[in-house]
């Protein structure tokens, strides 16, 4: 693949990175952020203004077709809903809390003005509950849905896992609608969590909204996006420590065709020493106009000492037309860690590896296909539930589909088994 590479060893944090005393901050939390790249999060949506496009966490937001999604709603709007269908195991329950509860539970609120307008209007919170040292023996399964891009919807939606306990959780969308969303994900000490969102959207729906992660001391989390519908979705998604040791995996996924514009912006703060992270997330682009942006930034604050963190992205351009904007960000405000990096490629296709697939008899379509699929398989086979990552190789053959064409009668099977080994 010819590639552009960004490859950094640890640097020094560039001046005014914006750390700063927080004085009596929630949570016990010795200072907060506020920059450029990572806005005070706040509940109140007047603390995030309406942006104007120039602002660096919006430049890259084509902000009219979010449709409406930065306005305060008009009557009637407020309080509407996807609908819900859930598979729940034992040891897990699934009700509604009031806004003030939901706020209550954890250290974490919106950071921008659309999860900000999610809760203010969304009348309630959902809370999704693993009992502490609960050990779940199948994924709690959330199936959103809407029904019309017209309706504008709202989503406020808690994940607390107990400590000690072990859960995957998926969260699956479909359908249509103009949905604006804010999930906490709060993981107690010792807590193992898989957490998988799907932005599975017919082609007109807008998805944007900001996910929350708090990992306790000593948890692990991994956590697993993958956008291939909507016609545009963004994505923020922060995660901070509530104690050392904690470790935190991030994987996503996406595949962007003609006119589609899906957005991912990550913000990993290490606020506690002897934490680790982890993000690696691959795109795949086709078609005119298709847009991707990956935004990763982390924060290694003066506390963090003994940290080990690190953040890839990688996008492969199959046709003309399309952009990638790829922008990892390190901000370290301490020397004392184990290790930090970032890179990004975006590229096309490797002609040495078409050569050689070619030299031993494969069609230059089946081909481009193995490669692709190569190319996503390694992260989808880390979600750890079967059935997902089934559905999740063969919506990415669907898509390729539109550029090299169907594949041979039983060929999906033996594509997804080998890039998975």
């Amino acid at each position: 693949m010819t590639e552009t590479l960004t490859d950094a060893a640890p640097t020094a944090a560039p001046h005014g990175s914006g750390v700063r005393d927080s004085g009596g901050a929630p949570g016990g939390a010795v200072e907060s952020v506020s920059s450029h790249l990572h806005p005070v999060a706040s509940y109140d949506p007047d603390d995030h203004p309406v942006p104007t496009g120039r602002e660096e966490v919006w430049r890259f937001t084509p902000l009219k077709r979010l449709r409406g999604a930065l306005e305060r709603p008009a009557d009637g709007a407020e309080g509407s809903h996807l609908s819900w269908d859930t598979d729940v195991p034992a040891g897990v329950t699934v009700g509604a809390i009031s806004t003030e509860q939901a706020g209550a539970l954890g250290d974490a609120a919106p950071v921008d003005r659309i999860a900000a307008l999610a809760v203010a209007h969304s009348q309630g919170a959902v809370l999704v509950d693993v009992a502490r040292d609960t050990v779940l023996d199948r994924p709690v399964v959330v199936r959103l849905s809407g029904s019309d891009a017209d309706d504008r919807v709202w989503g406020h939606v808690v994940v607390r896992i107990g400590s000690g306990a072990e859960a995957t959780v998926v969260f699956e969308h479909t359908g249509s609608a103009r949905y604006s969303a804010f999930t906490q994900v709060l993981v107690g000490d010792n807590a193992s969590l898989q957490l998988a969102s799907l932005q599975l959207w017919d082609d007109d729906a807008v998805h944007a909204g900001h996910v929350a992660l708090r990992v306790g001391r000593d948890a692990r989390v991994r956590t697993f996006q993958a956008s291939l519908g909507g016609d545009l979705v963004r994505l923020v998604e922060t995660a901070a420590y509530d104690g050392p040791g904690g470790e935190l995996e991030q994987y996503g996924l996406y595949f962007v065709d003609a006119g589609q514009h899906i957005e991912h912006r990550l913000f990993v703060d290490h606020n506690e020493p002897r934490t680790r992270s982890n993000v690696d997330y691959r795109g795949a682009l086709q078609g005119d106009k298709a847009h991707a942006v990956w935004i990763g930034d982390v924060l290694i604050r003066k506390v963090a000492e003994g940290i080990e963190t690190y953040e890839s992205n990688r996008n492969l351009v199959l046709t003309d037309g399309c952009r990638a904007d790829s922008v990892p960000n390190l901000e370290i405000e301490t020397g004392e860690i184990v290790g930090a990096g970032h890179a990004s490629t975006t590229g096309r296709f490797d002609d040495e590896q078409l050569f050689y697939l070619g030299s031993r008899g494969i069609p230059e379509a089946e081909a481009r296909r193995l490669v692709v699929h190569g190319f996503f398989a390694d992260i989808v086979r880390r979600i750890g539930v079967p059935d997902i990552e089934r559905r999740l190789l063969a919506a990415v053959e669907a898509e390729l589909a539109l550029t090299v064409g169907l594949p041979p009668a039983g060929s999906i099977r033996a594509v997804g088994t080998e890039g998975a080994a």
